[in-house]
């Protein structure tokens, strides 16, 4: 007959358990960050080293005399300023519709009740099957329509709602009890006023995260800029990359040093987030 022993749930024990488990995985997490983490310092590096160097194949391991000029000259290359500014705006704007559109979704869908909800709720999931180049060509059609075509508002109109933050906001609300909005509702609060000072402070984990991952991705966003602006005043870091590689294509350490400052707003983003957005995804599903 099994015999069951009982879990102890003693502070040190439980800490001993993971200080095995981490010993137990040591190696192989340090050979994952050297597999993964290798192609950026071989990026760092170069960026620091001699185009001669590159061409050569005979870049340093350790780079002893960095040539720190490299990102000088990359940004004064080229019009990386103007870029940095067009893509802050349209990462920034996008973020706050976002976080606007899906938390509004997303309380109507956990705590309002309407016929069709739940259907309403399945069509948006259905939409995250629906990759973005099915859908250009009408959205393409649509701004060209509204002549805004080259403009910010084709750069932030079509991303402004997205299915993933109305799930995500949805599960989060479930798990806030209904009391909560009674409450409010008694005290003569409206929709909107029980969303905006009850559910939403509530709810820092699902913005944070939110936030985070829509202003990463729009920051690493091509295709849609691709699509929609003209000239170059227009472009964003990422089209400006691929326009500095088309005219620099052989001044490999440029084009590294290029690479890593308009990595650093989206490394550093990450790092202070990385927490939150670990705490947002485990807590989405917890209530379904």
């Amino acid at each position: 007959m099994m015999r069951l022993h009982p879990i102890s749930t003693a502070p040190h024990q439980n800490t001993q358990i993971h200080k095995q488990a981490l010993w137990r995985y040591l190696p192989w997490m340090i050979a994952a960050a050297v597999v993964f983490g290798f192609p950026f310092y071989w990026i760092i590096v170069g960026s620091l080293s001699s185009n001669t160097a590159i061409s050569t194949g005979s870049i340093p391991l350790f780079p002893l005399h960095p040539d720190w000029m490299n990102y000088l000259h990359a940004w004064k290359y080229t019009n990386f300023g103007r870029q940095f500014l067009n893509t802050l705006i349209m990462a920034l704007s996008v973020t706050i519709a976002q976080v606007l559109t899906s938390s509004m979704a997303g309380f109507a869908l956990a705590h309002m009740k309407f016929p069709g909800r739940q259907t309403i709720f399945i069509g948006f999931i259905a939409t995250l099957i629906v990759p973005f180049q099915v859908i250009a060509l009408p959205i393409f059609v649509l701004m060209a329509d509204l002549h805004w075509i080259n403009t910010f508002g084709a750069l932030i109109v079509p991303t402004a709602v997205n299915a993933f933050g109305i799930f995500l906001y949805r599960q989060f609300f479930l798990t806030i009890p209904e009391s909560f909005q009674e409450a409010a509702m008694l005290d003569g609060a409206t929709p909107w006023q029980v969303l905006w000072h009850v559910y939403l402070p509530l709810a820092k984990p699902a913005t944070v995260t939110l936030s985070l991952l829509t202003f990463i991705a729009e920051w690493n966003s091509f295709y849609l800029p691709f699509l929609f602006t003209e000239t170059k005043s227009m472009y964003t870091v990422q089209l400006g990359l691929v326009a500095f590689q088309g005219e620099f294509s052989t001044i490999y350490n440029l084009l590294m040093a290029a690479t890593v400052f308009i990595s650093i707003p989206v490394f550093i983003l990450y790092i202070l987030g990385q927490r939150a957005i670990v705490e947002g995804i485990a807590t989405t599903g917890t209530k379904g």
